[in-house]
């Protein structure tokens, strides 16, 4: 009689992998509103837009809004350096920096994590870091898929991606129609490189240098890959704020998420046909990262500026007499912010002053 063959002979262990999810469950209690449905080991997520007050009472005509996003290749740092906490944070991160742009607020977040085989302590890791970033997101992680697929990743590998569901007002969406000349762009401030320009930077970093994760850099006061793992920053709080504090007079015009592509290909997706944006360089702090990266390989600044975020990860182009009072309440909700420059005539492009 021939020998039997399972599921696990061929590399998956569905009994582990039960065992994460029932782990994984509990966990995602922590990010709970009162609007999901609670089901666990149900086929699909459930979160009612009915009977609860917030929505009853906010909106009129409320548009759903979705986005999803992964992490790149940021995770090949986190299997070098072997710290995959952080990595969930910005698998968050990348949709709802995406989702926020358009005015919505975040509902819920679902995750898909695909792997070689199942391995509790990376997967709880980054499980770990997933319900962080909701938590600073304000959104329930509703869901979620873990497929194991050992003749797709070698040993250790795994890749992630995240969808995001919002809500908003249709009368309050920002599209960035409203956008005039003599506007001013606001910066917010970046945590780092984000996620976003990590094939280029591990390039230079890792294969033209010789550089190793653990080197410890001065000027960054931490290792290259602490420095390079810092998680992407989460706008939705403190932007949920002001366009609350601003909703009347919608002096909000436009908001960019300066992911990939940085300004020059983030800003003129949200601009008018007769509009510029003029980028004054030296009007913020542009972190060391930056600039190390940019002399370990001898990158223009044009494509530096077209690559990374260069210390701005969100910006705002808003009505000119408002700016000061808008940047002193993002610095109140724990934001670096400022004014990085103004739209000019022109066609909708990014130009670099400075």
């Amino acid at each position: 009689m021939p020998e039997s063959i399972t599921y696990k002979d061929a590399g998956v262990d569905t009994e582990t992998k039960d065992k994460f999810i029932d782990k994984v469950l509990r966990m995602m209690r922590r990010t709970y509103d009162p609007a999901v449905i609670e089901k666990p080991w149900g086929f699909a997520g459930l979160y009612s837009l009915g009977g609860i007050k917030l929505f009853e009472r906010n909106y009129k005509n409320p548009i759903l809004v979705g986005c999803t996003d992964g992490v790149g290749t940021k995770l090949r740092v986190a299997s070098m350096v072997g710290k995959h906490t952080t990595v969930g944070i910005d698998l968050v991160a990348m949709s709802i920096n995406d989702l926020i742009v358009m005015g919505a607020s975040p509902l819920f977040f679902l995750d898909y994590i695909a792997i070689d085989k199942v391995s509790e302590s990376i997967l709880s890791d980054i499980v770990s870091g997933i319900v962080e970033g909701c938590k600073q997101a304000g959104c329930a992680l509703l869901g979620g898929e873990t497929a194991e697929m050992p003749d797709l990743y070698k040993n250790g590998d795994y890749d992630l991606a995240g969808f995001a569901v919002g809500i908003v007002e249709k009368s309050k969406i920002v599209d960035g129609k409203s956008i005039k000349v003599g506007d001013e762009i606001i910066g917010i401030y970046s945590s780092g490189l984000h996620s976003n320009g990590y094939s280029l930077a591990r390039k230079i970093l890792f294969e033209k240098n010789n550089l190793e994760h653990n080197k410890y850099i001065d000027k960054f006061g931490c290792t290259l890959g602490e420095e390079l793992l810092k998680p992407t920053r989460i706008y939705a709080k403190p932007m949920r704020d002001i366009l609350r504090r601003y909703k009347v007079k919608k002096v909000i015009k436009g908001i960019a998420n300066i992911t990939g592509g940085g300004m020059i290909e983030n800003i003129p997706r949200i601009l008018p046909s007769n509009c510029t944006a003029e980028i004054y360089e030296g009007a913020w702090h542009i972190p060391p990262i930056f600039s190390f990266i940019q002399a370990g390989g001898n990158v223009p600044k044009a494509e530096m500026f077209r690559v990374f975020n260069m210390g701005i990860g969100m910006i705002m182009i808003v009505d000119p007499f408002f700016s000061k009072s808008i940047i002193r309440r993002l610095q109140k909700l724990g934001e670096k912010a400022v004014v990085i420059g103004k739209i000019v005539k022109g066609k909708p492009e990014v130009r670099i002053c400075g």
